[in-house]
């Protein structure tokens, strides 16, 4: 994640439906049957793994051979690799390194009798081996790259430990931002090529080099191998590059243009999501890392100036999302005077702090009402409160005075332009006002409003007539002389 704008929240399934999947992960199910079944007569070698003999048995046990799990030596790896979690994760115990005693671990129980936060905690436990596992070279690389000592020469596997980790949490992060972000796929499987260029092509490169595709390419491949290790632990839903593909040396598969190409073809490439278990896992190791990676509902317990100075930098439909969390836990005229008091002020947040506000009050019904007619006269909530009882069908409602209404205006275009910088709603905002009303920049440079003059400096910069843009800068010159600025 190369950009440090803050993370939209992720909406994540309850403790409870996360535990559950944690608990049905192939790789932790496997784990806790071979915690049961060890036992006195379990042997281990020096490092806790199981030895050789007892692998086939092992396997006998989670049902790999009969479930068509590939060959005796596949069944056997993904026993070990089960094994492997069941000690890291404190399953079982080692309680005799020479005798290679083996005794139920103390977590063991847990997994019937603690919360879902603690089965959560040992699926992460899990997680943590199986990103450690994905991060080591192939077999058959350490073996050519073993010396006769039998040591490991690591500088001629090209492999260096720690950025191979970075890079896939690298990825992981990048799969989780464009898992919450509103304008990725969602819940939806993204293309490995668009994955894998996503770390490797820089932001402002136009048409890839050779090189790059083929750095991608590599990528590509790492990630398809690493990825089938992380499906089994519930982190990712994965399906692997074709094959065919791989056999096929001519075929160009690591141009990342390939990724808007038919759907069906794109599969081919590999195909990879987050699962719900994988969202939490991989903001859990962000919160870890010291990221802000926030929740929806993180908010809900707060006050609503938290709410709104919360909300502030998230995209549209992540601030609704936790605006309706907050609202559910309050009666609506109580949550509306409260974030009527939060939306005042005069500093550069206000206007968003309003917009927020807004947002807000357009999700509770007339119940609310006393609470807007309340501050018909506030000079910074009375347009706000006419808008949302016009839009509520009240009677009685004064007309808002024409300083009230370029006020207003300004509050508007400051708040837009904070949630969303220069967008082409934005510009269409601008141009609509200056259509509509002709002696607006006459007017609007006297409003009393702190952000009056970034806001028509702003309309200036927008506004693709010429003579109305030079209009607006003059405007904006007028009302910073008039601020003393």
């Amino acid at each position: 994640m190369s950009d440090s704008s803050p993370l939209p929240p992720v909406r994540l399934h309850s403790e409870a439906e996360l535990a559950r999947d944690a608990l049905a992960a192939p790789l932790l199910s496997r784990a806790v049957r071979l915690a049961r079944w060890a036992g006195p007569g379990t042997r281990v070698g020096a490092g806790g793994e199981l030895v050789d003999e007892q692998l086939p048995v092992a396997a006998v046990e989670l049902g790999l051979l009969d479930a068509g799990a590939g060959t005796e030596d596949d069944a056997a790896a993904y026993a070990s690799e089960a094994w492997r979690v069941a000690v890291d994760t404190g399953l079982v115990e080692i309680t005799d390194e020479e005798e290679g005693t083996v005794t139920p671990g103390a977590d063991l129980a847990l997994l019937t009798s603690g919360s879902p936060q603690d089965v959560l905690t040992l699926w992460l436990g899990a997680l943590d081996t199986v990103l450690a596992d994905a991060s080591v070279p192939d077999l058959d690389g350490l073996v050519d790259a073993m010396g006769e000592d039998g040591t490991v020469d690591f500088g001629g596997l090209d492999w260096n430990p720690e950025a191979e980790a970075e890079f896939l949490e690298g990825v992981l992060g990048n799969l989780y931002l464009l898992t919450v972000s509103e304008d990725g796929p969602g819940e939806g499987p993204v293309p490995l090529p668009a994955l894998a260029a996503s770390m490797i092509v820089p932001d402002d490169m136009g048409e890839p080099t050779d090189d790059i595709l083929e750095q991608v390419s590599d990528a590509m491949m790492r990630l398809d191998d690493q990825f089938r290790l992380l499906a089994p632990v519930g982190l990712v839903e994965f399906q692997p590059v074709d094959e065919a593909l791989m056999a096929d040396a001519d075929e160009d598969f690591a141009d990342p243009a390939d990724a808007d190409a038919d759907d069906t073809d794109v599969s081919r490439y590999g195909m990879v999501r987050l699962t719900p278990l994988g969202l939490y896992g991989v903001r859990a190791r962000m919160l870890e890392a010291g990221v802000d990676a926030p929740a929806v509902g993180d908010l809900a317990d707060k006050g609503a100036d938290a709410l709104l100075d919360g909300t502030a930098a998230f995209p549209q439909r992540a601030a609704q999302a936790e605006i309706e969390e907050w609202l559910t836990r309050r009666e609506h005229l109580a949550g509306a005077r409260e974030l009527l008091a939060a939306a005042r002020g005069g500093d550069p947040g206000a206007p968003l702090r309003r917009l927020r506000c807004q947002q807000a009050l357009s999700l509770v019904g007339a119940d609310a009402e006393p609470a807007l007619r309340e501050v018909l006269d506030d000079a910074e909530l009375g347009g706000l409160a006419r808008v949302w009882l016009a839009e509520q069908g009240a009677t009685d409602v004064p007309p808002p005075s024409e300083e009230l209404v370029f006020w207003l205006t300004v509050d508007t275009i400051a708040a837009q332009l904070a949630a969303e910088g220069n967008s082409e709603e934005l510009q269409a905002l601008v141009e609509g006002l200056a259509a509509q009303h002709s002696g607006f920049f006459d007017a609007a440079w006297r409003v009393e409003h702190p952000a009056t003059p970034d806001v028509l400096e702003t309309m200036g910069r927008l506004h693709p007539d010429k003579s109305i843009a030079k209009r607006a800068r003059k405007a904006a010159f007028k009302a910073r002389s008039q601020q003393g600025g």
